[in-house]
């Protein structure tokens, strides 16, 4: 996945009517002529084959039917789309400080190099774009494009070159606010990117290989994509418009030529440039970030302080969930709202405030722009039945680390017996040590899970800590093969890995 600077704008009035209109009476122009050549009486026929009149008692539609003018795209194309939008985006530059090496002999040959290597400053120079989304000189980048930067400028396409302010950014969607000191700028609109569909057109304005600026033409190929690994709140918006390096925070617009993204990153897959699949931030997150750095300087979240982890198969069928809905809760956070509302480790969450919970990453988005102070209403699946549980939420605090799993440590991993109650599976016990470190009140350490075995299909690994067999906590390796041996079929265990908690399904022979 890379990154990518970006510049957007556009503006489209453009419908699907003009363009069957224009296909279609390019390819009648066509025939017409063929059979023009052809001549004679096969000719004619085929003529009035490929041109079907119209009954003459067929009156023209009433005007109130027929498209009006305005609503239809010019032969030209999309030029004055463009035109209208262009004024908007600019190309942004930044210098930040780099360390380097200073030439021990300063470049002159009688200064001797008995210091060694100076540090020194050196000022490194990036490219990006973006848009102008208020006359009054506000513009939305991506955090990326600015981030570090000691000084940052913004050039417009009518040459116009102004120093910006960085108003602030949010790592954590990659968008970025800027403030020019000028008035009555040109601005792109903004749209609803919640009303975009699958297959809709959009355009991409950018200076790709700081060429200059360049318009791409494309749809939405996808809409919510997550779980990229690029940034900590994941809902982008997925298009085939050419998205290259240099278009990092700049626009994408729908047909009316509003702002419905700002673009943000490509899959590469090691070449250097479009490859057909590009992502920009939608313009509803980006407006929300945008709104509360202008107001409040950062960006408030709402908490509720569970992990969570999405259902497969295996998992929904333990904890009695029908339909592809729902998340499970794998731990809640001491003296959380969740806490305090009373939710479990195990809880199924089915719904919040009366919408269905599709996905891990789409709660985390809902929790996120939910206001700190709100009550919100859960309803969850609990031992199979379902119960309504009111939480208020809280400020996303600041992110704390991780515990880290024991690594290398052998003195805090004692001998392990030859096996488990769980085929394929070497358990042992859990040092004080090791509990004391990670704060854990029981379990025990996978030691070893044979390759192939139902175990490690099942994505059980080396230094597990498996905490409950079917949610019951597990404080030895005795208290693991009996729960193990009360299974049937399958054991749903919790387990504890890089500081987090899930819960995975591992078959066992049923001898």
């Amino acid at each position: 996945m890379t990154h990518y600077q970006t510049i957007v704008p556009s503006h489209i009035t453009r419908t699907l009517t003009t363009h069957t209109l224009h296909l279609k009476t390019w390819l009648a122009v066509s025939l017409l002529t063929l059979t023009a050549l052809l001549g004679g009486i096969g000719g004619t026929v085929a003529a009035r084959w490929l041109t079907p009149a119209a009954p003459a008692s067929t009156p023209p539609p009433p005007a109130a039917d027929r498209p009006a003018a305005t609503e239809t795209l010019p032969v030209t194309g999309l030029s004055p789309v463009v035109k209208a939008t262009l004024p908007a985006v600019v190309n942004i530059s930044t210098t930040k400080a780099t360390r380097g090496q200073l030439d021990p002999g300063l470049g002159l040959p009688f200064f001797p190099d008995i210091f060694g290597p100076l540090p020194q400053q050196r000022p490194a120079n990036s490219l990006g774009s973006g848009v102008v989304v208020s006359p009054d000189g506000y513009l939305l980048t991506n955090h990326h494009v600015v981030d570090g930067a000691s000084d940052i400028k913004v050039t417009f396409a009518d040459g116009r070159s102004l120093k910006a302010k960085l108003v602030g950014t949010d790592p954590k969607t990659d968008i970025a606010v800027l403030k020019v000191d000028e008035k009555n700028l040109p601005a792109i609109p903004l749209g609803d990117s919640n009303q975009l569909e699958v297959g809709d057109f959009v355009l991409a304005i950018g200076n790709p290989f700081d060429l200059g600026q360049t318009v791409t033409f494309g749809i939405v190929s996808a809409l919510g994509r997550g779980n990229l690994g690029i940034e900590t709140y994941e809902d982008f918006i997925q298009t085939d418009a050419a998205i290259n390096p240099g278009n990092s925070g700049g626009a994408l617009v729908n047909l009316q030529g509003k702002l419905v993204g700002i673009n943000t990153a490509i899959i590469a897959r090691g070449a250097q440039g479009n490859q057909g699949i590009g992502f920009a931030v939608p313009v509803s997150m980006a407006r929300m970030v945008m709104e509360q750095l202008i107001s409040k300087g950062r960006v408030v979240r709402g908490y509720l302080g569970v992990t969570l982890q999405d259902l497969n198969e295996a998992l929904a069928k333990q904890f009695g969930v029908t339909g592809n809905r729902g998340v499970v809760i794998t731990d809640v956070t001491a003296d959380s709202p969740a806490s305090r509302a009373g939710l479990q480790p195990g809880d199924v969450i089915l719904e919040f405030n009366g919408q269905p919970v599709r996905d891990l990453r789409t709660l985390r988005l809902t929790v996120a722009q939910t206001p700190p102070g709100t009550t919100v209403q859960l309803r969850i699946l609990r031992n199979k039945t379902p119960r309504d549980i009111s939480a208020k939420l809280d400020e996303l605090p600041e992110d704390q680390p991780l515990g880290a799993l024991p690594g290398g440590g052998e003195d805090d991993r004692p001998n392990a017996p030859a096996g488990s109650a769980l085929p394929g599976v070497t358990v042992g016990e859990l040092s004080p040590a090791v509990r004391s470190r990670l704060n854990l009140k029981s379990g025990v350490i996978v030691r070893g899970v044979q390759p192939g075995s139902p175990a490690a299909e099942a994505g059980l690994q080396r230094d597990d800590i498996i905490l409950q067999v079917n949610q019951q906590p597990v404080s030895s390796v005795a208290a693991f093969d009996a729960a193990v041996r009360q299974s049937q079929g399958e054991v749903l265990v919790r387990i504890f890995r890089g500081g987090a908690n899930l819960f995975l399904v591992v078959p066992r022979d049923r001898n």
